[in-house]
């Protein structure tokens, strides 16, 4: 039998010591560019072991609900931060870690304009925009060493 998650909208209380959302929610920090601009100041922290920050982007086939988990994976050296550079919804689904593995998997969906940044060791599932085009920049840990684990279930969940 197949494991079954629903998917839910993400908040930062749901995803807390796991990720941080990132957003333009609440009262801007401060007015800049002659108070034209409202800005929303350090909503995510980069954390990494060794490497540098980088920035790179992503463009990702789109998948539909339900989804098919087979394998989630973690960057035990550095924070991974995913920002959407299109209008579309994505699905992020995290677990906490239960003795090097992923624990019981929770699936959030992440409305258009809204980032996410999946902490340092923390098992998540792959890129899943859930429109096309698939297109995110993202922001983590660039080394010469390997910085990905992948754990593969022996039975698939589906998100729904």
């Amino acid at each position: 039998m197949t494991h079954t998650i629903k998917a839910t909208p993400i908040t930062q209380k749901a995803v807390e010591g796991l990720a941080e959302v990132i957003d333009a929610n609440g009262t801007p920090d401060k007015m800049i560019n002659q108070d034209q601009c409202e800005r929303f100041h350090d909503r995510a922290t980069i954390d990494m072991v060794d490497g540098h920050a980088g920035i790179s982007v992503f463009n990702s086939n789109s998948f539909t609900l339900p989804f098919k988990v087979e394998m989630m994976e973690r960057h035990p050296y550095g924070s991974q931060a995913f920002l959407p550079m299109q209008q579309g919804e994505y699905l992020v689904v995290l677990a906490d870690d239960e003795n090097g593995a992923p624990g019981a998997p929770r699936a959030f969906i992440v409305g258009a304009g809204t980032g996410v940044n999946i902490g340092r060791n923390v098992w998540h599932g792959v890129l899943c925009p859930l429109s096309d085009p698939g297109l995110f920049m993202v922001v983590d840990r660039v080394s010469k060493g390997d910085n990905l684990e992948e754990h593969w279930f022996e039975e698939a969940m589906l998100v729904e």
